[in-house]
């Protein structure tokens, strides 16, 4: 306490000499700190001559300890930074209301940056991140109507139909990408679901078993499953299934009507029940409110256990789709969204995927602030064009970036994130062409 009198003492003689007052004019903004400074000496009378030094001292000190009024206080704590430490404090949850997400996603930006990289850094190894690549093993074709998609027989897109690319080219295009560091495989194939394509299913349950035994994570996106299917494929060794919701269920008639919401909601039960990793997430930039977007974390977040991937799709608008005129996503968007996820699902992969290639640098490294941890590389991205691999070897460097290993269960092969008993696994927001 000594000197702690001492020291309010020698503020308040310098107050005394250098008349210590705080700009007037009201487009200066002082500093918190100095506020406080100003608020307490200009509650003591400084001026009574017959006051010493040290009894002057006492009211200041008095003035520092007391609560500060309401006037001037910084503003209370956005709902960025409550659900941050909620999590550091309670850990994963999955009972979140919509307007506790939507109060998440509308935290000042800023803000919102800071804490979900909080998280991040509190949920994994931050610098880590997972390099995956994606190849459309049947292409064009696709009797569904995703207004967004390129694939589907009912837009002239250019893209023509294609059979289930052979063994050879399959295999040697998984060998190529794990020589270029990747350590996840995805498969994609333009279907509405996999019935009566029995050979076909055969044949890929073939490709799943020999990419793993390369010492890779494999994912396949094949449309709706059956129960059967999905345990089918977890024999086979099969890492994770993406199945995308694509927007909120409020909007999804409005981009979709030849597959419900129910339907993906249920694949993803089967593919959860069958012990193989969700990989669902969805589309921004379709023309849906942010409350659609802040529908669609709802729904994911809520679900029994978050995905393990969680893909945030950046349309890539294309000439024929019914969405060809829609404008890009901004920056400012991608990063509310991955941030708002990474938030709500702290220990899911946040994968930058599809639209990254619109992205500069400088706002690739926002995201990746922000929560994103997994990208895909490679030319392309099904049918859409993705960033070059030098360009990814050199953002790596630049932000000081390392490839992160892939992880499996020595159990059964299956890849996990560990999520249970390493606080440094990844999260990752996959931005991949829906499916």
């Amino acid at each position: 306490m000594a000197s702690r009198r001492l020291l309010l003492e020698h503020l308040l003689r310098c107050s005394r000499r250098l008349s210590f007052h705080l700009p007037s004019s009201s487009s200066v903004l002082p500093h918190p700190c100095v506020s406080t400074f100003s608020s307490a000496f200009s509650s003591v009378d400084l001026s009574s001559a017959h006051r010493s030094d040290s009894a002057a001292a006492g009211a200041v000190s008095d003035a520092f300890l007391r609560p500060p009024s309401s006037k001037g206080q910084l503003a209370e704590a956005s709902a960025a930074s409550v659900a941050a430490k909620k999590f550091l404090e309670e850990g994963l949850r999955n009972d979140w209301t919509r307007d506790e997400i939507q109060s998440v996603y509308d935290s000042p930006l800023l803000d919102l940056l800071f804490h979900s990289a909080e998280v991040h850094r509190h949920a994994h190894k931050f610098r880590e991140v997972q390099q995956c690549t994606l190849l459309s093993i049947k292409t064009g074709g696709c009797s569904e109507d995703c207004a967004y998609c390129p694939q589907s027989s009912r837009y002239n897109t250019g893209v023509k139909s294609q059979k289930l690319l052979s063994e050879d080219v399959v295999l040697d295009a998984a060998r190529k990408a794990k020589e270029a560091g990747s350590t996840r495989f995805c498969m994609g194939a333009a279907w509405r679901d996999t019935l009566g394509r029995k050979s076909n299913f055969n044949q890929i349950l073939d490709y799943v078993k020999q990419i793993r035994g390369m010492g890779m994570e494999v994912c396949c996106t094949l449309g709706m499953l059956e129960k059967q299917q999905a345990e089918k494929l977890k024999e086979a060794g099969l890492t994770a299934y993406n199945h995308n919701l694509d927007t909120s269920r409020e909007y999804y008639p409005k981009i979709i009507t030849t597959r419900s919401y129910d339907e993906r909601l249920k694949t993803l039960e089967f593919v959860r029940d069958s012990g193989i990793s969700v990989c669902s997430g969805g589309i921004i930039g379709l023309g849906e409110e942010v409350s659609d977007r802040v529908g669609l974390l709802h729904t994911l977040a809520t679900l029994p256990e978050h995905p393990e991937s969680v893909p945030i799709n950046a349309l890539l608008a294309v000439k024929g789709t019914p969405l060809q005129d829609q404008k890009p996503v901004e920056v400012w968007e991608m990063v509310r969204m991955i941030a708002t996820a990474r938030i709500t699902m702290p220990k899911a992969m946040v994968r930058l995927s599809a639209g990254r290639v619109k992205f500069s640098l400088p706002e690739q490294a926002l995201c990746f602030m922000a929560g994103a941890n997994s990208i895909f590389t490679g030319e392309r991205l099904l049918t859409t064009p993705n960033n070059d691999f030098d360009a990814d070897q050199q953002m790596f460097q630049i932000l000081g970036l390392v490839p992160k290993a892939p992880s499996f269960e020595e159990s059964d092969g299956r890849s996990t994130c560990n999520a249970e008993d390493d606080t440094s696994s990844e999260v990752s927001l996959s931005l991949a062409v829906g499916q």
